[in-house]
C-alpha cells in the first residue's frame, strides 16, 4: 500500500514552540483539564488589545482593501516604515527597498528560500526564534548556532562568532531584542558585529519585532544604522508592539551595500511577486499605527502592566530553590535556568511534559530555542500577576519534589 511521508526537506526542521508538548496540552484540556499556558507570545488571549484608532482605520479602509496590492505593499504603509527607518537612522531607505509581509515569519522564510543553496551556511543566535534554524534548514542551508552568553546578560559571544565563520557562511542573523532571553545589544557590540560582517563580506539579518517593547529607558539601537556600507535586511511589525498578532503586520527593509545584492533582490521580487501580496487590511493601518502617540509605552514603564508582570515573574523564578533568571531588558519573555543536577534533568522536553501532567502549566523547553543544554525553559508573562502568582506557587511545588526519572 502506497504511503504518503513528510519530504525529507523537513528532517532537521522543528518548531517546538507548537510542538509535542503543545499537542498533550490541547488534548489535556479538549478532555476538560484547564491548563495555564505560558507557551506562546500572543498577547490576544491574556488581555491586552490593540489602540482603538487602528481597530477604526481597520475599519474604515475595509471595503478598499478587497483587492490585491502591488507585491512590496501598498504606499501609504511602506512610506510610513520609510519614515520610521529615518526615526531609527538606518540609512538610504527607498520605498522600493520596502517590502511588506503577513508578519515577520513570511519574510524570514523569504529571505532564506531567496539567498540559500544547498550547503551554504548562515550564523544563527543560540538560543533563538527557532523560525530562523527552520527556514535556513528548509532553504537547503545549514544553521551553524553561535552562543549566547548568559553570563554577560545574554549578549551574542564575538569570538564564538569568529570561530564558526567559514568560506560557506553568508550572512548572520541577529535578534534584537531577543527572544526568547529578552536581552538587548548595545551599541559597542553591535559595531563589533558589523565589522566581522564587513571583514568577511556577509550580509546581516536582523530581526527587531520587539524594538518598541524596551524596558528601563534603554535605547534600541538598529544595526542597519551602523552599517552603511554592510547588505542588511530589517525585519519589523505590529504583531507584538500594538498587539495584533493575528493581523499579521510585518515588513522588511533592505539597507546598505545593495549594490553587492543585486541577484539576490532579484530573487526577492520574484518570491514577493509569486505570493501575490501580504494582507491589504492588515498593510492599511500601518500608517495609523507608526504615527502619533504609541500606546505600548504605558505598559513599559512602573505602574505598567508589562512592566509589573516582568518585575514579579523575575523575582519570583529568582526565589525557586534551583531556579535562576537574567532580568529581560525588553518583549514578554523570561529563559530561566535549572540545576540540572539537583533535579536530575537530562530531557528539557521530559521535564515540560512533567511538569504539564503534574501542574498543568506548559511552558517550552530550551531545545525548543536550538538550545545546547536540557537547563532552560522560556517563559511568556503575558497573564496578569494574579495568574503567573498562581503559576510561580505551582513551579515551586513542582521543583520542591523534582528529580527527574527517564
Amino acid at each position: 500500500m502506497r504511503t504518503f511521508q513528510k519530504s525529507s526537506k523537513l528532517e532537521n526542521v522543528c518548531y517546538d514552540v507548537r510542538g509535542p508538548v503543545l499537542d498533550e496540552a490541547n488534548r489535556m484540556q479538549e478532555s476538560g483539564i484547564d491548563v495555564l499556558k505560558l507557551n506562546i507570545g500572543n498577547p490576544a488571549p491574556f488581555g491586552f488589545s490593540a489602540p482603538e484608532e487602528v481597530i477604526l482605520d481597520m475599519i474604515y479602509t475595509l471595503r478598499d482593501s478587497q483587492g490585491y496590492s502591488d507585491s512590496k505593499g501598498i504606499f501609504s504603509a511602506r512610506k510610513a516604515i520609510m519614515q520610521y527607518c529615518q526615526i531609527k537612522k538606518i540609512p538610504n531607505v527607498t520605498i522600493n527597498d520596502i517590502y511588506t509581509g503577513n508578519g515577520v515569519s513570511e519574510l524570514i522564510n523569504m529571505v532564506t528560500q531567496g539567498l540559500l543553496d544547498n550547503g551554504d551556511e548562515i550564523l544563527v543566535p543560540s538560543p533563538d526564534y527557532p523560525l530562523w534554524t527552520g527556514c535556513v534548514s528548509l532553504a537547503g542551508g545549514t544553521p551553524v548556532h553561535y552562543i549566547c552568553d548568559e553570563q554577560s546578560e545574554w549578549y551574542p559571544d564575538i569570538e564564538d562568532i569568529k570561530s564558526k565563520i567559514t568560506d560557506k557562511t553568508k550572512a548572520i542573523v541577529l535578534i534584537n531584542p531577543n527572544n526568547p532571553t529578552g536581552a538587548v545589544y548595545p551599541k559597542e557590540l553591535l559595531l563589533e558585529i558589523v565589522e566581522l560582517a564587513r571583514e568577511h563580506e556577509l550580509m546581516i539579518f536582523s530581526d527587531e519585532i520587539y524594538d518598541r517593547l524596551v524596558f528601563d529607558g534603554i535605547e534600541h539601537t538598529s544595526i542597519a544604522s551602523l552599517a552603511p556600507d554592510v547588505f542588511c535586511i530589517t525585519l519589523n511589525g505590529l504583531s507584538k508592539s500594538h498587539m495584533i498578532a493575528g493581523f499579521r503586520c510585518g515588513w522588511m527593509v533592505l539597507s546598505g551595500a545593495k549594490e553587492k545584492a543585486k541577484g539576490y533582490i532579484e530573487g526577492l521580487n520574484m518570491l514577493s511577486n509569486m505570493r501575490l501580496c501580504s494582507n491589504v487590511p492588515g498593510q492599511a493601518i500601518i500608517q495609523t499605527a507608526l504615527g502619533g502617540y504609541q500606546s505600548v509605552n504605558e505598559y513599559l514603564m512602573p505602574g505598567g502592566r508589562i512592566y509589573e508582570q516582568r518585575e514579579y515573574i523575575y523575582n519570583a523564578i529568582n526565589d525557586i530553590p534551583g531556579l535562576s533568571a537574567v532580568k529581560p531588558k525588553a518583549a514578554f519573555y523570561i529563559f530561566p535556568k535549572m540545576d540540572t543536577k539537583k533535579f536530575n534533568i537530562l530531557d528539557d522536553e521530559k521535564f515540560a511534559l512533567d511538569l504539564l501532567k503534574e501542574k498543568k502549566v506548559l511552558i517550552t523547553h530550551g531545545k525548543g530555542f536550538n538550545w545546547g543544554e536540557p537547563d532552560h525553559f522560556r517563559i511568556v508573562y503575558l497573564p496578569s500577576v494574579e495568574e503567573l502568582r498562581k503559576a510561580t506557587g505551582k513551579l515551586r511545588d513542582f521543583f520542591a519534589g523534582y528529580h527527574q526519572k527517564l
